[in-house]
């Protein structure tokens, strides 16, 4: 039989090429090249997509973020907070602050000037000035304070409306006296930090009064009329161990409280936070002095030291 003929097939023949490096580009070829018409390495056309690409894909993102801020705004309330109280992560217990206090002061918190240095005084009497401002000058407020009234123990303020507090008449704690900064006789104004819709306890039997209170706030307590005693008592104390008193005698002004008229906090336009106005008579000169300002309610939770202080604030005065 003969043989079959074997069918031919085309000869494949392949070459390679091995890649050649790019010819280097100067910065002129590389911002527009005449050749191929590139800028910075893409054709317009190449450049028109990319940017029609991006500016829908950042369209998109900011509509959907635009999307997820309106859902969160929804849920929010300019009027009162969503979370309240023992829900809130600030919860019942209100902070203790003072003024004057520096912006810039972080972790300790100190007063020290000399007191035959007028720029020095003028600095802390300055910043009380600035804090006092809208106490003092009701156009600084909201609606220009129309809504504040005077109130006392039997004239709580009626709906709307909100309590003044009187700066002017302090005595040596007031502007006219230069707070007594330079009289080596500073005043330390106290005050409670707010929380909304918080209705302080207050010690109104004075049977029941804590063991750990000073004696002479308890005697005070006791010889007002009942009415008088609602109020969140305040306290400063030296902290510094030696026998000797450096921090001298302590002045209350208007009170010694803050009264339960101005409370509970109900973001009211025009509201100012009542104020203690603490007058060191006669602190020891040229001596560093620790002092401790304790707030008292039935519900204010004390705690001391240097971690964790509630209900209480500590601060350092020296007096060149």
């Amino acid at each position: 039989m003969p043989a079959e003929k074997r069918s031919s097939q085309p000869r494949i023949v392949r070459t390679y090429e091995f890649p050649t490096k790019p010819e280097k580009q100067t910065l002129g070829q590389y911002l527009y090249n005449s050749q191929d018409g590139k800028i910075l390495g893409r054709t317009s056309k190449g450049w028109a997509q990319l940017l029609f690409f991006y500016a829908c894909f950042y369209t998109v993102l900011a509509a959907l973020f635009a999307i997820c801020m309106q859902g969160l705004l929804v849920t929010l309330n300019h009027q009162y907070p969503k979370w309240q109280l023992d829900e809130s992560r600030i919860g019942t217990n209100p902070g203790v602050s003072y003024r004057p206090q520096p912006v810039e002061a972080e972790g300790i918190n100190s007063i020290q000037y000399v007191a035959a240095n007028k720029s020095d005084v003028a600095v802390w009497v300055n910043m009380l000035n600035d804090f006092l401002a809208p106490y003092a000058d009701h156009t600084l407020l909201p609606g220009g304070g129309k809504n504040q009234v005077i109130c006392d123990f039997n004239t709580p303020p009626t709906a709307g409306n909100v309590c003044a507090f009187d700066v002017k008449n302090l005595g040596p704690c007031s502007a006219a006296a230069g707070y007594s900064y330079n009289r080596s006789a500073p005043c330390i104004f106290i005050k409670l930090n707010r929380i909304y819709g918080w209705q302080p306890e207050f010690y109104e039997d004075v049977d029941d009064l804590p063991t750990d209170m000073p004696d002479d706030l308890a005697s005070h307590i006791r010889s007002l009329p009942a009415p008088d005693r609602r109020q969140v008592w305040v306290t400063c104390k030296e902290l510094t161990t030696t026998d000797e008193n450096q921090l001298g005698p302590i002045e209350y002004l208007p009170s010694q409280g803050f009264p339960a008229y101005y409370y509970p906090y109900m973001n009211i336009d025009g509201y100012l936070s009542p104020l203690v106005a603490v007058h060191l008579a006669r602190p020891k000169p040229k001596t560093t002095i620790s002092i401790e300002c304790r707030a008292w309610a039935k519900n204010i939770i004390y705690r001391g030291g240097s971690r964790d202080r509630a209900g209480s604030v500590q601060l350092f005065l020296r007096i060149d």
